[in-house]
């Protein structure tokens, strides 16, 4: 993943469009540097796992520090596509899944998919997908910082893509229906306030840890924008808008001790090592390599 610094559009065009606010979020965000993904001594951890651990976060919103093992989920990138609103507000463009999806039908998130070998960065994976979702041109987006990277309930290692969109008048939104049942924007600054926001514990790996809805209601529809995707764009607002949100964005004590650490993501991962062997092509949990899984519950890897 390239650090904002150098983070670049997908092509050479230069963007001459957008207010003196677009021009300084821009700016702004193109020297931001996402956290170090390792937070342990590296020699350290190596005496105690072998492996290092690294640092990412869950669809449910705590910093997985907590995971002892270094695997190698498959990537995959969203994009966090900004632009300015007629009220001089800063949007964010949204989707609703189709609901004839087999995961997460219906649901609202962000464009963006699996990262494809062709793919020469985080970049042009996000645009390339939002333009097959909802034919946004990757030439209309400028690319101007990469996030943290998360983890999905699917173990799929999501980073979020910045990228503004300064001629909002140039796209004209076309749905690929397999995919998409409805393309929306949403201001922005929403997942910093504690309006129509309500929070549930879920429990993860014997943690319970919370989990953000937000009510969005546009025109003649109702909206309800969670889990991974909400967690994403409450971090994404809490870097653009530099502060946190006006609400408990997670529970506390989230620290473990490493024994600990390993010992809850042990009982968690073994099943899924069981179910691995068992699925026809590793299908189930192709995305998890076989040699990761067997790491984890002890088992030679090669």
């Amino acid at each position: 993943m390239k650090s904002g610094a150098s983070a670049a559009s997908p092509t050479a065009k230069s963007f001459n469009f957008g207010s003196s606010r677009l021009l300084a979020l821009a700016q702004q965000l193109r020297v931001y540097k996402p956290p170090l993904s390792s937070s342990f001594d590296e020699r350290e951890e190596l005496l105690a796992y072998k492996e290092s651990t690294r640092k990412s976060i869950t669809h449910v919103g705590f910093q997985e520090s907590m995971a002892p093992v270094r695997f190698r989920p498959k990537k995959a990138a969203v994009l966090i596509c900004l632009f300015e609103g007629d009220d001089g507000d800063l949007r964010v463009i949204l989707t609703k899944r189709s609901s004839t999806l087999s995961t997460h039908s219906g649901e609202v998130s962000l464009p963006g998919g699996k990262a494809e070998e062709h793919d020469k960065d985080d970049g042009i994976t996000a645009t390339r997908e939002a333009e097959e979702e909802i034919g946004l041109d990757p030439s209309l987006v400028d690319v101007v910082a990469f996030l943290e990277p998360f983890l999905s309930q699917h173990l799929l290692r999501v980073i979020p893509v910045v990228g503004i969109l300064w001629d909002r008048k140039a796209f004209n939104p076309t749905p690929n229906p397999a995919e998409v049942e409805a393309v929306l924007d949403a201001p922005f600054e929403m997942f910093l306030k504690d309006e129509n926001r309500r929070s549930e514990e879920f429990d993860w790996m014997g943690e319970k840890h919370l989990v953000h809805f937000f009510d969005y209601k546009t025109g003649d529809s109702d909206y309800v924008i969670w889990g991974l995707t909400a967690r994403i764009l409450i971090r994404a607002a809490t870097v653009v808008y530099q502060r946190p949100p006006a609400f408990i964005e997670q529970k506390p004590n989230l620290k473990y001790s490493k024994m600990n650490q390993a010992t809850r993501l042990y009982g968690w991962l073994k099943p899924l090592a069981n179910l691995h062997e068992s699925c026809e092509n590793g299908r189930l949990l192709g995305h998890v390599p076989a040699y990761c899984l067997r790491y984890l519950v002890g088992i030679s890897s090669r």
